[in-house]
This record gives structure tokens, sequence and C-alpha cells, in this order.
């Protein structure tokens, strides 16, 4: 087989050439998703031995075939951890298939960042292949909790054609606060955080490139959903922008983006909302007519904000009158 160096340089050396057929960016690989779809996974390398695919900002849809969010890969010296499985077993299949052409070491870990389907509905395909799947302490009872419902209303979502396959598979080991995952000549640092977008974060951080994948914990363009605890996000925002990282892999948005800048727009946000809804609730303004003008002002920044922004309103406004 060849090393992970050949392959790189054969990739970064390599253009698809053929009738019809698109010359692929300086290191990219790609692996095709359901067959006739032309749709394409494409692993970019954004650090030595780091890959990560950037999913489109917008829901989930048979169309995009749930690929939404962003995943990654880190190559150690005996084995790879991704990080995320996607939103769909073709997606999770096309990433395994893109992940071949890049190295031929064993995937040893899934880091599931936290519980949202377009983050976990691929961990079956890991599953099959032996991973371990790692996550947050309070990432099974999520799962328990919302897993159901979830296999229930993305069937409505994106069809049943794309859910096939898809099973809640939890993870087999957990962080209570900090694991350090050995990759043979590399450590991926994984951390718990406590509520912010979810109840149930996990970051990972490679300190040999400085590349921290960020979840959810950092949106970019695409509207931050609010699942968790608004406060808890705002108050670790800085404990988050304190991490000794060069660049981020954000949950949403450009793969790679500066860091801490990628969180700028983010904490903007926040502040907004915030301050939206703590005038209304000293003016006595009720939940309902408070959520329809509470973070207006942001709506020109973001993408899917009318999607979002009322239940991230909703939520935030019951946790804010109890400060």
């Amino acid at each position: 087989m060849p090393t992970d160096l050949f392959r790189r340089r054969l990739i970064k050396g390599f253009a698809c050439i053929g009738a019809g057929a698109a010359v692929l960016p300086c290191c990219l690989s790609h692996a095709s998703y359901a067959a006739g779809t032309g749709a394409k996974f494409a692993l970019k390398e954004v650090a030595d031995g780091v890959y990560a695919f950037g999913g489109v900002n917008e829901l989930m849809t048979d169309a995009n075939q749930g690929a939404i969010c962003n995943v990654g890969l880190v190559v150690g010296d005996e084995a790879a951890a991704a990080v995320d499985s996607g939103g769909s077993m073709v997606e999770a299949r096309a990433f395994l298939a893109a992940i071949k052409e890049v190295t031929d070491k064993p995937v040893r870990y899934l880091v599931n960042t936290h519980m949202h389907p377009d983050h976990i509905f691929g961990n079956a395909a890991f599953r099959d292949i032996g991973a371990t799947i790692v996550g947050h302490r309070n990432l099974p009872r999520a799962l328990a909790a919302r897993g159901d419902f979830y296999l229930q209303s993305y069937h409505r979502q994106i069809g049943d054609a794309l859910m096939q396959g898809i099973e809640i598979v939890p993870p087999t080991q957990t962080v209570d606060d900090r694991l350090e995952l050995d990759l043979g000549g590399r450590k991926l640092e994984l951390r718990a955080w406590k509520a912010a977008h979810t109840d149930n974060d996990l970051t990972a951080y490679d300190p040999a490139t400085r590349t921290f994948f960020a979840g959810d914990l950092v949106f970019m363009g695409h509207l931050p959903t609010l699942d968790g605890s608004l406060l808890g996000w705002m108050r670790q925002l800085d404990e988050l922008a304190a991490i000794d990282a060069a660049v981020t892999v954000p949950g949403h948005g450009p793969v790679p983006s500066a860091w801490p800048q990628a969180l700028e727009d983010e904490r903007r946000y926040f502040e907004v909302l915030a301050g939206d809804l703590r005038k209304a609730i000293a003016d006595g303004v009720p939940l309902d007519k408070a959520v329809q003008t509470a973070g207006l002002g942001e709506r020109g920044n973001w993408a899917l904000f009318d999607d979002y922004n009322g239940r991230n309103a909703t939520a935030a406004y019951a946790e804010l009158e109890w400060e």
C-alpha cells in the first residue's frame, strides 16, 4: 500500500480529467455519493495529516443527502480518528471511501461532537468497520431521549430512501472532562463542555498542527442554533477563544477558518439576542411578542435566520427570565 505521504503527493498532483469530468482543486480527494446523483464528497487537507469536508448551509434534505455539517479526519502513524459521521449513511459511506483515498491507516475512533442528526446519522457505518465511538458523557442519555423522535421526524424531512440504514448508535466510550486519543505519534485531545449549543458538546484539538475541531460550538454563516444554554454558551466563549489553535473546523462554516476570529460573529449575535430579550423582559413584553423582534438586527448576517432565530429566542427568553 502507498504511504500516507505518497498518497498526499499523488492527490496534490492529480486531476480528474475525462469526458465531462471536472478538475479537482489541489489537495482534494473525492468519492461518489449515491449512483446517479453527480454529487461528490471532497476531503480537504487543512493541515499536515488533518482533513475536513465542508457541508452546505442548508436544512437537511434528500437533495443534499444530509451533508450540511463539517466533518473531519486526523491521521496518526498507526490509526486515524474521524470527527462526526454526517447526516446520512450515504454521506458516511462516501466519507469512508474518501478516507481510504488519503490513508491506509484504520479508523480507530469516531468522535461525535454532539447529538444532532447531521452529525450522528452516519454512526452505524463507522461502528460496522470497528471504530470506537466517543462522545460526551451526556450523549448516550441525549440520544436515548431524542433518538426515536429523530428517526420519525427525519423520514418526513429527508425521505424514506435516504433514511435507509440509519440507526441511533450511541458512543461506547464517553468523556467526563478531558480525554486523549492515541493515534500513534499523534494525540487528539478531547474536551467535554458545559451546556451551550447542547448539554453534550465535545471538541477535538490536534496540538501537532494546532487544529481545533469545534463542532457546533462555532457557527459561521449558518445561524447558531440553541438547544442547550445561551448563557452557558456566552460564558464559555472566552474559554473557547483561549484555546491555542491556529485554525478551526467549525461545525458549520468555512473549512478551515482563522482562530479565534471564527467566534466573532456568533458572539455578536448572542449579545444582540440576549440584549433584545433582556429589554423585552424588563419592559414586560410577553414571550410570544418578544420572539418576533429579538435578534432581528442580525437577520441580514446569517443563512437560515428565519428557520432558527424564533426557536433560539423562545429558548433564551425562558432562560433569561430566571437570571
